[in-house]
């Protein structure tokens, strides 16, 4: 079992969880506390949670989730250790999730993957985590999913309860211009940009301003959420 680690973040700390390229190599040293003995700055765990003044980011350990890594892993090799059984670990990591998610009074709650749940490029929906974690975010009105995976930069808006749930994709850093893209419901695909770049976001108790840039720096989408002060109280 892995339950969420709490994590105190430093000034420009780099936080990281594990993508499906990271468990092609040796998990545990990417894990080695040694590694942040070389650079206090640096974090990685499998799932864990920042906590700031207003604002809880739910790092999650997305890998294990998708079944084609264990049936059809193709040429790859998989580092499993530490996550077999697997069924004991997911139910694990869903709960302590479920659990810390309905715990938490933070204003605004960012849960944080490497997979993609909901998008419009070439991964697409993973349909294991629109399966077992997108009820447990919608259920604890999670405000945000930030993810890489797809090579793009992409925003997705889902009404959840009178209330909206965004799946941010910042995936832009190498791969880009594919041409990539599948049929999506224009009201809710805000944004999809096939090239490099990254996003940014910017919050208070009551604001958060998220923009994506090109890879020279321009601005290709803004969107701002705001929410009553004592909306989690």
């Amino acid at each position: 079992m892995h339950p969420l680690s709490i994590s105190t973040p430093t000034p420009a700390c780099r936080n990281n969880v594990l993508g499906n390229h990271d468990y092609r190599g040796n998990v545990e040293a990417q894990l080695s506390p040694i590694l942040r003995e070389m650079d206090p700055r640096w974090l990685c765990m499998r799932s864990f949670i920042v906590s700031t003044e207003f604002t809880e980011f739910f790092l999650v350990d997305t890998t294990p989730f998708v079944d084609e890594y264990f049936t059809q892993p193709k040429n790859s090799t998989y580092d499993w250790k530490g996550v077999l059984p697997r069924e004991d670990y997911l139910s694990n990591l869903l709960k302590d999730l479920d659990s810390a998610l309905r715990d938490s009074s933070a204003k605004w709650k960012i849960v944080v993957g490497h997979h993609t749940i909901k998008s419009a490029g070439q991964h697409g929906v993973t349909k294991e985590l629109e399966e077992h974690l997108l009820p447990i975010l919608l259920a604890n009105n999670v405000d945000m999913y930030m993810n890489g995976h797809d090579h793009c930069l992409e925003h997705i808006t889902i009404a959840n309860n009178g209330s909206q749930t965004q799946f941010l994709t910042s995936g832009g850093g190498s791969k880009a211009w594919r041409g990539d893209i599948q049929k999506w419901n224009p009201e809710e695909l805000k944004l999809y940009y096939d090239g490099q770049g990254f996003m940014s976001l910017q919050m208070t108790p009551t604001n958060a301003d998220i923009v994506f840039y090109d890879v020279f720096g321009n601005v290709l989408h803004k969107w701002s959420i705001s929410k009553d002060l004592d909306a989690a109280i």
